[in-house]
């Protein structure tokens, strides 16, 4: 990334002011330094800010940090590789003077590699894989000054919509602990919901950031495709499905982890259009005067929940009041059987060429053991499809994009609920499920939010309602293609008009 953005977004930070405060504490502390009891209050940015005044140190920050885990973890398991050594030395040195120096955070156990640390893709087969070097976006978190402690909870390869997997353990929900913190982000949702870090690595491939976002309470957008390369150790993934960003509290560390990842590299396969300003100058924007269209039913065949359905009302209503007009619109035109045919495809072929390498690396086949049973029978059927048949369903998933952003055209932004039904209970998406059951809860979690990786529109999840139970139902806006200023500058109008930083799971206030 050019050095004088990076200056810039510096800049920035200062320039943002109280027009783009996180609705999380003031920083306003004085003389007076943080106290570990505060620490859960500051989003990122307010903590780069203590840190860079002196009033807390990085180390200090760390261990605010690995203390709070210490107290989540045993209940909710969100943290499954932990790194705490190599956090408190980087803490100690020498870090960039970057906008984010010395904040702690996690990245996702998932196709993403740090220098020295082990990343287990949440399987049996990477248990023990230790990264000889750091892909470009750990290298930008690592560059942004951020202090990287440990990784988060992911199911198998990200194979699911609920963070259950044979090697960690469930991951739960901390507003109700039987039921799911969502996937395949759920270790990541959780820490930010509980206060371990005020921001988190996510990614997403159906709804993973914004699944999980929904079930913890926490903002999660996922950017348009190609925004954020993984480059240049990781190519391709599933036809362009996958994207990696944040879950976090507050808007604008979305927005600014947003402008520091961001840059494209050159040779990458898809490369969204450059911004029109950084995004964290989006942050506190007058949004206008919207068109959104109120999506009620989701792009795959699978009822409503009640609980969702008022959700999305309610917001739909907090939309007009804040002067959007809302006009209904149908569900984007997504044929269920072949899109799932070609998810099967590309997801198996996916899963092959990660159990060949590795096999390669540790000198042996894999072996039924290794995996769990629903990726290792999609790793056993990869060795029927042809390269015709994939190259025929990657093309499908191409037209099925421009189709859905065609259905969009006369609206700029689509309203809809984040998930068919609430977080499911624990088990339900179990590895050891049954398949039928597996799959119908499935489509309940993803029904909604899996258009949007086919098209690669942006779209995020905003916690804006809580149903009788106490559980956060999210509600999801995508917008049209490249244009995340438009998503974060409404975002933020509802931060303002609803905040939710401030309310936290039971028990972990």
């Amino acid at each position: 990334m050019p050095l004088t953005r990076r200056q810039f977004v510096h800049a920035s930070i200062a320039m943002a002011g109280a027009a783009a405060s996180s609705g999380c504490a003031s920083i306003s502390l004085g003389s007076r330094a943080a106290s570990e009891n505060e620490y859960t209050r500051f989003d990122a940015i307010d903590l780069a800010r203590l840190i860079d005044r002196g009033e807390i140190s990085p180390s200090e920050a760390l261990e605010w940090a690995i203390d709070r885990a210490a107290v989540v973890d045993p209940k909710l398991n969100a943290i499954v590789v932990r790194h705490f050594d190599r956090a408190r030395e980087r803490a100690l040195g020498a870090l960039p003077d970057a906008p984010l120096r010395g904040v702690p955070f996690l990245l996702k156990d998932l196709w993403i590699e740090l220098e020295g640390t082990v990343t287990t893709n949440g399987s049996r087969l990477y248990a023990d894989s230790v990264a000889k070097r750091s892909n470009v976006l750990a290298q930008r978190y690592e560059d942004a000054g951020l202090v990287i402690f440990g990784k988060t909870a992911s199911p198998e390869f990200g194979s699911s919509s609920s963070t259950e997997s044979l090697l960690h353990g469930d991951t739960r929900n901390p507003w109700a602990p039987a039921h799911s913190a969502g996937g395949s982000s759920g270790g990541a949702a959780v820490a930010v919901a509980t206060g371990i870090v005020p921001v988190a690595h996510a990614s997403d491939g159906g709804g993973s950031i914004r699944i999980p976002a929904s079930c913890n309470g926490v903002f999660g957008l996922k950017p348009t495709r190609g925004r954020v390369p993984t480059s240049p150790y990781a190519f391709d993934r599933g036809a362009g499905l996958g994207i990696n960003h944040v879950v976090s509290r507050s808007v604008r560390d979305s927005a600014l982890l947003l402008d520091l990842t961001s840059a494209p590299l050159t040779g990458d396969p898809y490369v969204a259009p450059p911004p029109t300003r950084p995004y964290l100058d989006e942050v506190g924007r007058d949004p206008g005067r919207l068109r959104i269209g109120l999506q009620r039913e989701a792009a795959l065949p699978t009822a409503t929940h009640s609980d969702c359905v008022r959700a999305v009302e309610q917001v739909a209503a907090l939309c007009e009041a804040l002067g959007h007009e809302i006009v209904e619109i149908a569900p984007p035109p997504i044929p269920e059987e072949g899109l799932w045919r070609a998810f099967e495809v590309l997801r198996g072929t996916g899963i092959a060429m990660a159990l060949r390498h590795r096999e390669r690396v540790i000198g042996r086949k894999a072996t039924p053991d290794d995996l769990e049973p629903q990726n290792w029978g999609a790793f056993e059927r990869s060795g029927d499809y042809s390269a015709v048949e994939f190259e025929t369903e990657r093309q499908k998933l191409y037209t099925l994009a421009r189709n859905i952003v065609r259905h969009q055209r006369d609206v700029d932004v689509v309203l809809s609920p984040t998930l068919a039904i609430p977080p499911p209970t624990i088990g339900v998406l179990n590895p050891n499920s049954p398949v039928d059951n597996f799959a119908e809860t499935a489509v309940g979690m993803a029904g909604y939010t899996i258009a949007y990786n086919v098209s690669g529109q942006p779209a995020m999840n905003v916690p804006l309602v809580w149903n009788e139970a106490g559980i956060p139902i999210g509600t999801m806006f995508a917008g049209k293609p490249g244009d995340e200023g438009a998503l974060i500058r409404l975002a933020r109008q509802f931060e303002i008009a609803h905040p939710w930083a401030e309310r936290r799971p039971p028990g972990f206030a």
